[in-house]
């Protein structure tokens, strides 16, 4: 019990110590442990994975190591899979493109980067940025270092390319936009972000010609491609409670979009729809807030939740269809659903399978020997996972 309370409390502080103007280390500790953690003996453990009847097979078609992978640290280091290759970078500087079918090694790079989040991929280029304010970008073909940038702070959230822009979301709260060719600025925009907030930011899509981010301070904000130039911002999360802790309410999902809908969770604010077209707010479900992730299907969303349930949701009024729970406090990635599965990742290294119809566990492999909290990525039915210990797997799923 005493190494999970140690795990817990340092995964909260790591969380929490993000782009904050706090002073010292210790102004953070005092009450927020303590607040999180509900004191000695309030903890609730991780839950066991009990046993069930698996309904599919799961296969690993290829494994492979990517360097330290996060090394242990809170990065977005995630996966791109993009013209037949995987792309892929660890904390140390290692690049590399793979096969997506087989893993085999197609180039790699070793530079002396930090990297923090990445991979963008855009027509020619792979883009990765690091916790030294830099933003780098690679040959697709090669792997041949093209331009490195420097942005005003570290990035933690993916770089997004489109229209031959890169776009950066950096700690301190500025979007830039960088020319793909060269990496020169072509416009910054800034927002203050609040003192204290979740290590972390949300990264940006791009919807039609508009750069949609969501901030630290609850707001969801529209930026027009081509300037910078702010078109909207909605409110999607109001603060409440009397402490700053309690006051949190951070955007550090990544927002998603469908049929000209936005989708996007927050740190004690609950899951919100916005129309896209000019921020209006269609429904709010304020049982279900998230820092980990959602995603969507045809019809619902599919949300892990501040205690690791996974949630369906009715993508037209936000209402509940199930929750599993069986997962709780295992500190679940991003769900992702594909075909009648729903796949998620977990803090020891498992993926686990749940069915879309109800969310009932239907199989899990254990991948890895630590945490995976990089979504998922699903290409023609085959999953890739990228684990913080730099292991790198396609797995499929199959009846029996």
């Amino acid at each position: 019990m005493r190494q999970i309370k140690f795990y817990l409390t340092s995964w909260v502080l790591l969380m929490l110590v993000g782009c904050s103007a706090i002073e010292t280390t210790g102004e953070l500790v005092t009450g927020v442990t303590s607040y999180f953690l509900g004191g000695e003996d309030n903890i609730e453990p991780p839950a066991e994975l009990l046993d069930y009847k698996a309904e599919i097979e799961l296969d690993v078609l290829w494994k492979e190591s990517v360097g330290v992978g996060a090394d242990d640290k809170f990065l977005n280091l995630d996966v791109a899979v993009s013209y037949g290759k995987i792309f892929v970078a660890d904390r140390e500087g290692l690049v590399q493109a793979r096969d997506a079918a087989t893993g085999d090694l197609i180039w790699e790079n070793d530079t002396d980067y930090q990297f923090s989040a990445g991979p963008g991929t855009g027509d020619g280029a792979v883009i990765f940025a690091t916790s030294n304010a830099e933003v780098v970008a690679f040959s697709l073909e090669t792997g041949e270092k093209q331009w490195v940038s420097s942005v005003s702070s570290e990035v933690l959230a993916n770089p997004v390319i489109a229209e031959n822009s890169v776009i950066i979301r950096t700690t301190d709260g500025k979007l830039t936009a960088l020319d793909e060719k060269d990496g020169s600025e072509l416009w910054t925009f800034e927002r203050s972000v609040p003192a204290l907030s979740i290590r972390g930011t949300g990264t940006p899509i791009i919807v039609g010609d508009k750069v949609i981010a969501g901030y630290a301070n609850g707001k969801l904000l529209a930026l027009r491609l081509i300037d910078g130039k702010n078109i909207w911002e909605t409110s999607v999360a109001i603060p409440g409670g009397r402490s700053e802790i309690e006051r949190l309410v951070d955007l550090d999902v990544d927002p998603v979009e469908t049929d000209g809908v936005i989708f996007i969770s927050s740190y004690q604010g609950g899951t919100t729809a916005i129309l896209d077209l000019n921020g209006d707010v269609l429904w709010r479900n304020k049982d279900v807030s998230s820092y980990s992730g959602l995603s969507y299907d045809w019809r619902y969303l599919y949300v892990s939740d501040t205690v690791s349930h996974v949630w369906q949701l009715d993508q037209g009024n936000g209402g509940s269809l199930w929750k599993q729970d069986e997962l709780t406090n295992r500190m679940l990635s991003t769900p992702v659903a594909y075909g009648d599965y729903v796949v998620v990742g977990d803090f020891e290294g498992y993926v686990h399978w749940l069915a879309v119809s109800d969310g009932r566990q239907l199989g899990r492999i254990k991948i890895a020997s630590s945490e995976i909290n990089a979504k998922p990525v699903v290409v023609n039915n085959i999953v890739y996972i990228y684990a913080k210990d730099g292991t790198l797997s396609a797995l499929k799923a199959r009846l029996f």
